[in-house]
């Protein structure tokens, strides 16, 4: 006998199809079958070990999360409650072209003071892997979701050539066209990018198009957090379509917002300028999450050549007062390219975290609030800061337009990521909210997408993208990486003032066909694996 009947589902199946009323059974971590209108029909019901009762839930395909940081929260925390509950059952980590491989042990301390906004400095976990296929068997040994992973650009590119603001020579371009073939080999879905962090941000098109090649042999795709979300972000987005056409690679276009001033009411003019290149045969995606204020360092608004060999180059320069009063002119008047090329606006810039306890009085405030109750300057608030916290604050900077989020999300390309950073005592609400509140607020009570719709681009269209075969849709034969909720309630319970509060309204999740979620509540499995690109026919 099979191990679960789901009775009386509203089954909202991923395809975008109407819901349908079924009985779903699952066994051996699977799908094995789906009997539609079974108690109306009159029918035999199939029965199973155990049965679970969903009047008035919805059963939908585990929700994929796109563009997520749980590069090291996976390994850390057990519970990962922050995803498990959202009805999340695949993230995809390794993003924004800094994560912990491919690396050597130079490497690796370099990253991880990099981004330990990002993930935490990593002093909790045991760093046993250097290669892509070694840090996808960690994940192997248990893990609350599945989780996928793209070999990041820069820490390519620090392993190769280090932290220095200058083209490969060929030898060092054939070595990271070594590391991504290699990764990609090792179970990589793709490649991501941060270029607009070091050392990522170095890289002339000419080196990324040679990589993405590479990339595009293994049927992965690029997944570029580009050049700039502010004054330049529609050139940015050129470049990357045009970038990936020449080489011939998929391409998914990373937390595809249009942000700060220069671009409020400006979404039409990026959305018609990926209908052409679809038009034109181009294959291309994009994820947001679903809110306007961004997520990310403090250290990433600098200049890019005050980051110049790598963290402790950083420091150095901003302790020398000439070279720190340069970052400033950058930052303020000239408009750095780690801030977008925006003049930076210090009362939207709110610090979320801090490595050391004894700086929490920043958190939760602007740069200017804290500057104005300091009597300081915002510059010499923020860059005292830096120095003080060796550059590990993170920041939320409310720069975002409520237009262009609708505009974006309604596009047929679109897909969710919550691009959740889970560190810091005040982090953004989507790391635990961002598909609940796709459901709750968008769905519901706005309406910009239907139910159906929705579903469709947090489950099938994203499994599309990561080439899953059985993945993404409620089928016979398919895995049982299953979320029940209700629609009448469910909604995101995290708020910028309460940003780690759980989701309302979710609750069964299951991966493998086992509860994650059960009743509302962390069961202890660990169903997760690393789920490995799986090779073109």
């Amino acid at each position: 006998m099979e191990e679960l009947v789901i009775r009386d589902a509203d089954v909202v199946d991923g395809s975008g199809s109407d819901s349908y009323r079924a009985d779903v059974v699952l066994d051996g971590g699977r799908i094995v079958s789906i009997v539609k209108e079974a108690a109306a029909a009159g029918c035999q019901r199939p029965k199973a070990r155990r049965e679970l009762d969903a009047e008035g839930l919805v059963l939908s395909p585990g929700f994929v999360d796109m563009h997520a940081h749980s590069d090291l929260a996976l390994l850390r925390d057990p519970d990962h409650g922050a995803k498990a509950a959202q009805g999340v059952t695949l993230e995809v980590v390794g993003q924004d072209g800094l994560s912990y491989a491919p690396v050597d042990d130079r490497t690796l301390g370099e990253v991880r003071r990099a981004i330990a906004g990002w993930n935490g400095p990593g002093d909790d976990i045991d760093f046993d892997w250097r290669t892509v296929g070694e840090y996808l068997d960690r994940l192997d040994r248990g893990i609350a979701v599945n989780a996928a992973y793209l070999i990041p650009q820069g820490t390519v590119r620090a392993l190769a050539v280090g932290w220095e603001d200058r083209e490969a020579t060929p030898a060092e371009l054939d070595r990271m066209r070594r590391l991504v073939a290699e990764g990609m080999e090792q179970g990589a879905v793709g490649m991501s990018s941060g270029l607009t962090y070091t050392p990522g941000m170095y890289a002339p098109d000419a080196e990324l198009t040679e990589l993405c090649r590479v990339v595009a042999s293994y049927g992965g795709y690029y997944c570029p957090h580009h050049r700039s979300y502010g004054a330049g972000a529609l050139q940015a987005y050129e470049e990357m379509v045009a970038l990936t056409r020449e080489a011939g690679c998929s391409l998914h276009l990373a937390h595809a917002t249009m942000n700060f001033g220069v671009n409020k009411g400006r979404a039409p003019e990026l959305l018609a300028l990926l209908d052409e290149a679809l038009a034109a045969g181009s294959d291309i995606s994009l994820d947001t999450y679903p809110y306007t204020p961004g997520c990310t360092t403090l250290a990433a608004v600098l200049p890019s050549w005050a980051s110049e060999g790598g963290p402790e180059e950083t420091l150095r320069r901003l302790a020398d007062p000439g070279t720190a009063e340069r970052v400033r002119h950058d930052l303020e008047v000239t408009g750095s390219d780690g801030c977008h090329g925006v003049p930076v606006e210090w009362d939207t810039i709110e610090i979320s975290g801090v490595g050391d306890p004894a700086l929490a009085d920043f958190v939760g405030r602007t740069v200017r609030e804290s500057a104005d109750r300091r009597g300081e300057t915002c510059w010499e608030t923020a860059h005292g800061l830096l120095l003080a916290d060796r550059l590990a604050p993170t920041i939320l900077q409310h720069v975002g337009h409520e237009e262009n989020v609708r505009e974006i999300m309604r596009h047929r390309v679109h897909t969710g990521g919550s691009d959740g950073i889970l560190q810091g005592a005040k982090p953004h609400p989507r790391a635990y909210g961002t598909f609940p509140h796709y459901l709750g607020h968008y769905v519901r009570e706005l309406g910009v997408l239907s139910l159906e719709e929705c579903v469709a681009h947090l489950t099938s269209r994203p499994a599309a993208r990561l080439r899953l075969p059985d993945r993404g849709l409620v089928r016979e034969g398919y895995k049982a990486d299953l979320v029940l909720f209700d629609p009448a309630t469910v909604a995101a319970g995290s708020t910028f003032a309460q940003p780690r509060t759980l989701p309302t309204g979710i609750p069964h999740v299951l991966v493998d066909g086992r509860f994650v979620i059960e009743d509302g509540r962390r069961t202890d499995v660990l169903a997760g694996r690393a789920v490995r690109r799986t090779p073109p026919a």
